[in-house]
């Protein structure tokens, strides 16, 4: 690896992390290139080698949020109860993390618009979310350790729900809101063993 091209991968980085950050502060549609190329030192024209529009940057600052949760929580795990416990997992790390939740949210809420630029992403992402929980729920109900009536689609559907809704209630209001132990109790009382 040459000192330049680890320097642009350093730099590509910083970029994403700034954007990040003007998009937690800003939301997507109130930030602009030249604050994220301000915000890390570079020129605008700068920022445009590395990210040609401000939709791609968008969509790495996604991926990167996406590729940090799964390795940290090891999201990939064969459905069941280890994914249930990782989304857990992932809710106390986001507690701790607050920023990340408040970008996210931000952006959730602007994407529901058909022509946002993240608005494929959350639907890639909503379904991806949905299917594994999905999957998890049937492979529990396959093993005897979901409770009875419990319809896996449905209980998945509302798990995702209740985990984005519970975020942006704590967001605004985080010594009113209990996101893990609601998720945990939500969970608890949909299955037969401990979660």
């Amino acid at each position: 690896m040459t000192g330049g091209y680890l320097k642009g991968r350093i730099r590509r980085e910083d970029i994403i992390t700034a954007a990040a950050a003007a998009y937690g502060e800003l939301g997507y549609h109130g930030s602009s290139l030249r604050e994220i190329a301000k915000r890390v030192g570079i020129s605008h024209a700068g920022l445009l080698y590395y990210f040609p529009t401000k939709e791609a940057l968008l969509a790495a600052v996604l991926e990167r949020r996406d590729a940090e949760d799964s390795e940290r929580e090891q999201l990939t795990v064969p459905p069941g109860l280890e994914v249930l416990r990782h989304f857990v997992a992932l809710a106390e790390h986001n507690v701790r993390h607050p920023g990340i939740v408040d970008l996210y949210s931000r952006l959730a809420a602007e994407a529901v618009a058909p022509d946002h630029p993240a608005h494929e992403y959350f639907l890639r992402h909503y379904r991806a979310a949905r299917d594994g929980v999905h999957e998890s729920f049937q492979a529990l109900a396959a093993r005897g350790e979901l409770r009875g009536g419990v319809e896996p689609a449905m209980a998945a559907l509302t798990f995702i729900a209740l985990m984005d809704g519970l975020q942006v209630q704590w967001l605004t209001v985080p010594g009113d809101v209990d996101l893990v132990g609601s998720l945990r109790f939500y969970l608890q009382n949909l299955l037969t063993v401990p979660i």
